[in-house]
């Protein structure tokens, strides 16, 4: 328990994909008493330092605020000032809502089971078992699948991290060294080795100076790019900038808007850190802190785009001066930042594969065993990255289109089916919007993968 406790308590790092936790409370006994009571999980949740609605509001922003901030800009780029301001409110909608989905049926399974909380795999083969006959059978798949998801999306969207690294370090040294300008494919080596050693830390309580760390940097780099930003937009005419483009760079503005603002996998472990039921709702912490986000990506977006117009990089950073001191402590700063945000999303998919790993591996053997492990996986993740060479931006469109969509748009939709299963309301209008999601889901997963294998043949 304290090492999953920490994960919702220490400082988080300021990406769109941070953690997911498993079940943590400890199972309570039904008195007799409580049998006609319906059953409330926040009633039986026993935390030593529980969540209040200020720390899981904190907890929300922290997944929802980070480096894919600085992606933004280029969703505005490919869809226009007017069009970006009304997709990524709109887009902000449907993940808020998609969330909802999600908590709801975590929610109605503990009350039916009697538990206090379940994690996000966990609702979901909960959620299958507990489904029609002929759907039963698929829980363990379900669960499965849900897990798969997760370990994807985060060493995927490590591998944009080391891309994001090896750009900024070659536009930093290379504005005093000209040829290592091109040099981001041997950087990707040097953060190979470095993350094979650093990768080797097993607890989460050790890496709270490197959480610190990332989240001082990754401020410091935002408010530099904050101020570049504001200071470029008073040289701009209005009429050279686009309210909107062609159809075509919709699917990239979807997927680049889907990386950068989906924090799914922080949901569950923050509204199971709760003994209040105020995280969703009417004002509920879920609400309060997605209109915050929504409404700082959206400033972020529009801002960025209309300083730097159609000269808009994959990263607004990318976008900064060469030459000026304060440019590069920014691509420092995210160089850093995002090194040590590597090793906490790390965590979390390492965690999975290993529990998965373990028993069928001889007690005397786990140490040896965890640290090839974690080798292979750095390797794999890095080479990744290598394979995408410096295409940051078409990295982030798979990413977004296959993964983030998928576990913040499908996955939620066909729970919420499955939960109410012949319950789907007059008209089964329950069944026919969750329908739509998924049209919307399919939407985003075939066009935005083939709008971004495209930009990587370019």
């Amino acid at each position: 328990m304290t090492k999953k406790k920490f994960e919702l308590d220490s400082p988080n790092n300021f990406n769109s994909t941070t953690t997911l936790a498993n079940n943590e409370q400890i199972s309570t006994q039904i008195s007799i008493e409580s049998i006609d009571k319906i059953y409330s999980p926040y009633e039986h949740r026993i935390l030593a330092h529980p969540n209040s609605f200020l720390g899981a509001l904190i907890h929300i922003l922290k997944g929802s605020l980070g480096s894919g901030l600085l992606a933004v800009p280029r969703a505005f780029l490919n869809s226009g000032l007017l069009v970006g301001v009304i997709g990524t409110m709109l887009i902000g909608f449907i993940c808020t809502y998609t969330v909802h989905l999600l908590v709801s049926a975590s929610q109605k399974i503990c009350i039916k089971k009697k538990i206090p909380s379940l994690g996000f795999a966990e609702t979901a083969e909960a959620v299958f078992d507990n489904g029609p006959p002929n759907i039963k059978k698929f829980s363990k798949v379900a669960k499965l699948f849900v897990e798969i998801a997760l370990t994807m999306t985060h060493f995927v969207g490590n591998a944009v991290y080391i891309v994001f690294i090896s750009e900024s370090m070659a536009k930093l040294i290379g504005s005093h060294y000209e040829p290592a300008k091109y040099w981001s494919q041997y950087f990707k080596i040097i953060i190979l080795i470095l993350l094979i050693i650093f990768c080797q830390i097993r607890e989460l309580k050790h890496l709270v100076p490197f959480s610190f760390l990332a989240n001082a940097t990754m401020v410091l780099a935002l408010a530099i790019t904050g101020y570049y930003m504001v200071k470029d937009m008073t040289l701009v005419d209005p009429s050279e900038r686009k309210l909107a483009t062609s159809i075509s760079g919709i699917p990239t503005f979807f997927t680049t808007i889907i990386f950068a603002m989906e924090g799914i996998g922080t949901i569950m472990p923050v509204e199971n850190s709760m003994v209040t039921d105020s995280f969703i709702g009417c004002p509920g912490v879920l609400n309060v802190a997605m209109t915050f986000v929504v409404t700082f990506y959206t400033v972020i977006g529009f801002c960025g785009y209309y300083a730097f117009g159609d000269k808009t990089e994959a990263t607004i950073t990318q976008n900064l001066p060469d030459d000026e001191v304060l440019a590069q402590v920014v691509q420092a700063s995210i160089s850093i930042a995002i090194f040590f945000t590597f090793m906490l999303q790390y965590y979390v998919p390492i965690d999975i594969t290993w529990r998965r790993m373990k028993p069928h591996i001889p007690q005397e053997k786990h140490n040896i065993a965890q640290i090839i492990w974690r080798i292979l996986t750095v390797s794999f993740i890095v080479g990744v990255a290598a394979a995408a060479g410096n295409h940051l931006g078409p990295l982030i469109d798979l990413l977004g289109a296959i993964f983030f969509s998928t576990l913040g748009l499908f996955i939620p939709s066909f729970l919420d089916i499955v939960v109410n299963w012949n319950e789907w309301g007059r008209f089964n209008w329950i069944l026919m919007k969750d329908l739509v999601l998924i049209i919307f889901f399919l939407f985003g997963l075939i066009s935005g993968t083939y709008f971004a294998i495209l930009n990587f043949i370019e």
